[in-house]
């Protein structure tokens, strides 16, 4: 009687135990579900906001509230290169007042090395710079690993960059990646559940506007 109740007792302790780590491990699955959603909603607003501001501000590329001041397209883009492009525009004076105001400025867009952002747990971000003017060179971390531009002719012909002669760009191609910051960490299983190990992963967006085209480059 003695040994049926310490093997009853055995084998309740065995089904508890396997209870208990099922338990657990749809509790932690059920974190890892609820943390990759959330940094999977943070890098998809990261991302529009950097479409935003870049479609935003390439489709000004050579216009100004007053026509006269950039009579040549051909003079819109300053310099043009896969990572950097700096090119003529009218900035919006205020919220209120976006059709600007009648001065010619420059707009500079470029994204610097993965050295600049030491502080990140991921390796592969960068800053990307929006500097107008002579404004102080300053970045806006947004979790961007790819930032490549490419531009084309009128006869859809891809140039060589940097763009020897940038009046001959019509349409430019802008890709686009935003990776998490920080990432998040998972439990992955081996050997049918066996053991366990933490890994850590980044979640990313990818976009990719394939001829984007300025309205004042057609005006030639």
């Amino acid at each position: 009687m003695g040994g049926q109740t310490i093997l009853d007792l055995i084998a309740s302790t065995l089904v508890f135990g396997s209870l208990l780590l099922m338990g657990l491990r749809i509790n932690a699955s059920n974190a890892d579900n609820m943390q990759a959603y959330r940094g999977d909603l943070l890098v998809q607003e990261n991302l529009v906001s950097v479409v935003t501001m870049l479609e935003y501000d390439f489709r000004k590329i050579g216009y100004c509230k007053d026509p006269s001041k950039i009579p040549d397209p051909n003079k819109a883009i300053i310099y043009a290169s896969t990572n950097k492009i700096k090119f003529l525009t009218d900035l919006p004076v205020s919220s209120s007042n976006l059709i600007g105001d009648g001065i010619v400025d420059t707009l500079e867009y470029s994204v610097g090395d993965v050295s600049e952002t030491p502080n990140t747990p991921n390796p592969r971000d960068r800053l990307l710079y929006r500097v107008e003017n002579s404004s102080p060179r300053i970045g806006v971390n947004l979790g961007v690993t790819i930032f490549d531009l490419q531009y084309f002719d009128e006869s859809k012909t891809k140039l060589a960059v940097p763009v020897a002669v940038p009046g001959n760009i019509r349409t430019i191609q802008i890709t686009i990646q935003v990776e998490n910051l920080a990432g998040y960490t998972y439990l992955k299983q081996f050997g049918g559940g066996v053991m366990d190990s933490i890994l850590n992963t980044y979640q990313s967006a990818y976009w990719r506007q394939v001829r984007l085209v300025a309205r004042n480059l057609d005006n030639r």
